[in-house]
């Protein structure tokens, strides 16, 4: 029986996704999440992990790419910050980053993983939005964040390949490079609409992004449309149909 572990992202980021990823937890749907320390719902979804005696069981989901920056170095950066809030331009156009981009770069996350810290959360694990520790520009900086503040394992590049999901490669790194800094990952990794595409693998990593669509039904969300969540109703049937044993991220990182 393929063990796996189920994490879903963007924990603090709204009230939406944080209530659904609380549910998710609480029903057994995923096992892990990770939290956004800069999101518009980040101090309710302390108090919910707290409530719910969750704080070993999250993440942190870093982010450069939306919402209000936690420090004052980045905020003169306009690949990252343009109107005193992140945006999207590294997506679009990834590059080098010359020294004083590192070094603010290296001071937000460093500033995100230390606020969910202070908030009692254990941090068990790093990811980050739109995968951007995944892009060869960024990942020695996250790997340099990951030592400094004592967290040992990260999130892979997708490894499931599948005609509607293939591998992606262009511009990122090779995943044994997270195993020469020292850190601990799982074997596999690939998206909720992989279980239903292709075998699953022993010491996978699925992500999921829990929400509610317009009917309130719990969803990994894969759109937005019209302001509206949409996407696959998150069904733990699948788990049973796939004969796969869910565990805890720490459980299968080596």
């Amino acid at each position: 029986m393929p063990r796996v572990t189920i994490n879903g992202d963007d924990f603090g980021m709204n009230e939406s996704c944080t209530n659904a990823i609380l549910r998710a937890l609480c029903e057994g749907m995923i096992t892990d999440a990770t939290m956004m320390a800069n999101g518009s719902y980040f101090d309710e979804a302390i108090q919910m992990a707290q409530e719910y005696r969750l704080t070993d069981r999250i993440g942190v989901h870093f982010n450069l790419t939306e919402g209000l920056p936690l420090t004052i170095g980045i905020m003169s950066m306009p690949l990252f910050v343009k109107d005193g809030a992140f945006h999207r331009a590294f997506l679009r156009q990834p590059r080098e980053l010359n020294e004083v981009e590192r070094q603010a770069v290296f001071a937000e996350l460093c500033a995100q993983a230390e606020r969910i810290r202070r908030a009692g959360i254990a941090i068990t694990h790093a990811d980050s939005h739109h995968y951007l520790h995944t892009y060869r520009a960024l990942a020695p900086i996250f790997a340099a964040v990951c030592h400094h503040c004592g967290i040992n394992s990260i999130r892979l590049n997708r490894t499931l390949d599948t005609p509607a999901h293939p591998c992606v490669t262009d511009g990122r790194i090779d995943n044994k490079f997270w195993r020469e800094q020292g850190l601990r990952t799982v074997e596999h990794f690939g998206r909720y609409t992989d279980l239903f595409e292709t075998e699953i693998p022993d010491r996978t990593e699925i992500l999921v992004h829990p929400d509610f669509d317009r009917d309130g039904r719990l969803i990994d969300r894969t759109a937005v449309v019209d302001d509206c969540p949409s996407g696959m109703v998150l069904d733990g049937a699948i788990y049973q149909e796939k004969s796969l044993t869910l565990c805890r991220y720490q459980e299968l990182v080596t």
